[in-house]
């Protein structure tokens, strides 16, 4: 995994478009300050967009809402934040590549870049250093990776690549 942020994408001149994040509440101070650092982040780097929130009780909600979403309200980039730690079970490794292994599918299925930073974390120390620390903190890569990627689409847009349009469009 890396160790440092990716570097900052230029501030983009896209049209201005709807973003959502889907946050979990549990373990709330470390997903709390996730979606702080990406709503900072992201006023940066998109300045015109309009940025929604919505929160579900866990990591496993975040999929079902955002597939809503993507139905319903057709965001041009949706960024799911979670921590899960875990414990003396397996159940967080379950929950963890159940919802990735949803998030990819409505990224492909929608068209649609879904940023995924559902943190699988050993214990506390590490959602702290992911979460409220500056030197590798998710919240501020799933923004300029968020920003990257409206980047990428509205250019591969606006030369006709997207040979199929969303399902949503």
């Amino acid at each position: 995994m890396s160790q440092a942020l990716p570097r900052k994408p230029r501030i983009l001149q896209t049209k201005a478009g709807k973003l959502a994040i889907v946050a979990s509440k549990y373990n709330e101070t470390y997903s709390d300050s996730l979606v702080e650092h990406v709503i900072s982040e992201l006023s940066e780097y998109l300045p015109e967009a309009r940025v929604d929130l919505v929160r579900v009780p866990g990591a496993f909600e975040i999929p079902v809402a955002i597939k809503a979403l993507l139905e319903l309200e057709k965001p041009i980039c949706v960024i799911a934040l979670g921590v899960i730690i875990r414990g003396d079970t397996s159940h967080a490794d379950l929950v963890a590549r159940n919802v990735t292994d949803a998030l990819q599918q409505l990224a492909l299925e929608y068209l649609t870049p879904v940023i995924h930073e559902v943190l699988l974390v050993e214990d506390e120390a590490q959602a702290h250093m992911r979460c409220i620390g500056d030197k590798m903190n998710r919240g501020i890569e799933a923004a300029r990776t968020a920003a990257s990627m409206i980047d990428v689409f509205s250019e591969l847009d606006s030369k006709g690549s997207l040979r199929f349009k969303p399902k949503n469009a």
